[in-house]
Parts: C-alpha cells; sequence; structure tokens
C-alpha cells in the first residue's frame, strides 16, 4: 500500500488494508482493542494490479486508488470509498488515465482535503505528475498536469492541518513539492529541492499548522527531516532499507514525533522527538519477533489516543499488532497475531 494502511474509523474501530495480487482486502476490529474480523474483499469483485494508494480524510472516510486492467497492455484507475471499517465499501468506480490511454504508470498516492474530496495524484508517461480530485457534489475534476520532471519512485501525498493538500516526489538528485494555496485549488510546484533521496522511501507528515515534513532517506543511508522553505536534516541513521512510517502524538505530555520501521535485524525499530524539533536527536529502540523480509510497519492512534503499531508480512498474511501501555514512556504491550 502507498499510505497510511492502518487508520481508526469513524466507530473508533482500526482497521487494516492488505494488498493482494489483484485484489484489496480489509480487517477490522470487531470491537475496540480486537478481536479482528477476517479478511474480506474492498469493492466488489473488480480484478485489480499490485500497488494500491490510500488516504483518510478528516471525517476518517477511507478512500482508495488503484490500477485495473482494461485490454492487454493498457490499464485504467479506480477509486472506492469505505465510509467505516466494518461497512462494504463502494463499488471501485473508474477514474480513468491521466494520458487517456495506456499502462500502468506509477503507484497512485492519495489525499483527502477538509472538505472530504479525494485527490488522486500519479506518475504521467511525460516523468511528471497528474492529478484528479473530486468535486464537492459528486462527480471528479478533469485530470490536471502538474508538471514536473524525473519523478521515481511512490509519491507522498498529506493534507496539512489548514485542511490544504500536498505532494512530494523524489526526482533525479532532488525532491519535488507541490501545495494547494487555498482549498480545492489545484496544487501548484513551489519548490525543487536538490536533496539525496532515494526512491520509494518518501513519508510525508502534517506537523504545525503551517506546515508538512517529510521523511526519506538519502543515499548515504541516514533518515532525514525537510520542510519546504528550510535545509533538510539527518535525523538518524535508517534503521533499515524499507519504509518509515510517522505520526504524532503525545508522550509524557509532549507533542512527539513518533517513527517506526523494520530494522536490519528484522525487528520493528521505534524512534521519538519532539516535534518539529529535529535538533533534540533521536534513537532507535528495538520491539517485537523477528519478521518476514517483505514485512512493513504502520503507526496509528486508536480511540483513547493509545499509540498502536502493526507489522504486515503480503508474502505470508501474517498480522501482528501491540499498543502502548498506560505508563510513563514508550511502553508497549506484548505483540499479537490478530
Amino acid at each position: 500500500m502507498n499510505g497510511d494502511w492502518l487508520i481508526r474509523g469513524r466507530d473508533g474501530r482500526l482497521s487494516v488494508y492488505l494488498p493482494t495480487d489483484d485484489a484489496v482486502l480489509c480487517r477490522a476490529e470487531l470491537g475496540p482493542g480486537g478481536p479482528w474480523e477476517p479478511p474480506r474483499k474492498v469493492g466488489g469483485d473488480q480484478r485489480l494490479r499490485p500497488g494500491p494508494g490510500i488516504g483518510q480524510g478528516a471525517d476518517a472516510y477511507a478512500h482508495l486508488a488503484a490500477w485495473r486492467p482494461t485490454k492487454p497492455g493498457e490499464a485504467g484507475l479506480v477509486h472506492t470509498t469505505q465510509f467505516r471499517p466494518r461497512l462494504a465499501a463502494l463499488d471501485w468506480a473508474s477514474i480513468g488515465h491521466p494520458d487517456k490511454t495506456g499502462d500502468r504508470t506509477g503507484t497512485p498516492a492519495v489525499a483527502v482535503d477538509v472538505r472530504g474530496r479525494g485527490h488522486v495524484f500519479v506518475r504521467n508517461g511525460n516523468g511528471g505528475v497528474s492529478m484528479r480530485m473530486q468535486k464537492e457534489k459528486g462527480g471528479w475534476d478533469p485530470w490536471r498536469d502538474l508538471k514536473g520532471h524525473d519523478v521515481r519512485g511512490r509519491l507522498a501525498a498529506v493534507t496539512g492541518e489548514s485542511g490544504r493538500v500536498e505532494l512530494y516526489a523524489a526526482a533525479a538528485g532532488a525532491v519535488l513539492h507541490w501545495r494547494q494555496e487555498e482549498p480545492a485549488a489545484v496544487p501548484t510546484l513551489v519548490e525543487e529541492r536538490e536533496i539525496s533521496v532515494r526512491p520509494d522511501t518518501l513519508h510525508a507528515l502534517a506537523t504545525s499548522p503551517d506546515a508538512t515534513t517529510l521523511f526519506y532517506a538519502n543515499d548515504a543511508g541516514d533518515l532525514c527531516a525537510w520542510r519546504s522553505g528550510g535545509k533538510p536534516v539527518a535525523l538518524l541513521p535508517s534503521a533499515g532499507p524499507g519504509p518509515v512510517s510517522a505520526i504524532r502524538c503525545e508522550l509524557d505530555g509532549h507533542d512527539c514525533t513518533l517513527l517506526a520501521q523494520r530494522s536490519a535485524s528484522g525487528r520493528v525499530a521505534f524512534a521519538a522527538y519532539p516535534t518539529e524539533q529535529e535538533s533534540a536527536g533521536a534513537w532507535w529502540t528495538e520491539s517485537g519477533p523477528e519478521l518476514a523480509a517483505d514485512a512493513v510497519v504502520a503507526l496509528a492512534l486508536d480511540e483513547e489516543e493509545r499509540v498502536v503499531a502493526a507489522t504486515l508480512s503480503p508474502s505470508t498474511g501474517r498480522l501482528l499488532v501491540t499498543r502502548r501501555k498506560d505508563e510513563p514512556g514508550l511502553a508497549l504491550e506484548a505483540w499479537r497475531e490478530a
């Protein structure tokens, strides 16, 4: 999945989205704190291509976008919305192709603005990025070419505290940053920063009323943080080669950013620091059992605002979950298989 695949729904229950070769599956808690229901298909029986994107709005609705094969050598994007974790999602609906026709161009990214409108971003055939946005009263605006060049790997879409949507992309020797200047506006390319960045390592997080922070790995293997207009900061060495997950949470009365990543040893590594205060430093602490090589990590807050971490191995389907204990620091309960 491209995006936060562990989310909290309107009813407080957590759900996870699981990719397969030809579908997206969902599992939800039967009640707050578990147990979990068996996996079920999202959006009907349409056959999908691997690599869906997911985003969630302030209304807690989940929006998903994925590629669907249309004819030999061609594909089109489809979109669905799931209003609550244990309700069936809407059927997949076609939203077309950024180049009108052709094969899959890249992994989609999804963000949802303050009014609940889904924004689907994807690399286009020219190497830039295109976007299609939902209308407030139904339907979709046309595809928009947001420009850009040499875009590589997965995009990172995020909705800031202002409700405006932003997008980051890795390019050749640079990071590209698009931002809406006002709600419902077409995002514009506001900065191209020459940065050493490894594709497929981008994760964006809203960190203050005026800023979002991009986390990424550089070519030296450091996990870095960057806010548009400033200089990138090497926060700490990456725990492992996979993607990082990040959330904001309260730890011992402080607004903190919590990071999680599968470490090189195969366990989950956690690091926390005061939000937007990278100079305070951070360090990794490992937790849990050794995981499969393809396992990924996600973070969320449950209905009691407790940190929840989950790991998922697409090859085995194994889902492990832990929660923060009700005590100082970041002590976690034992990892449990869902």
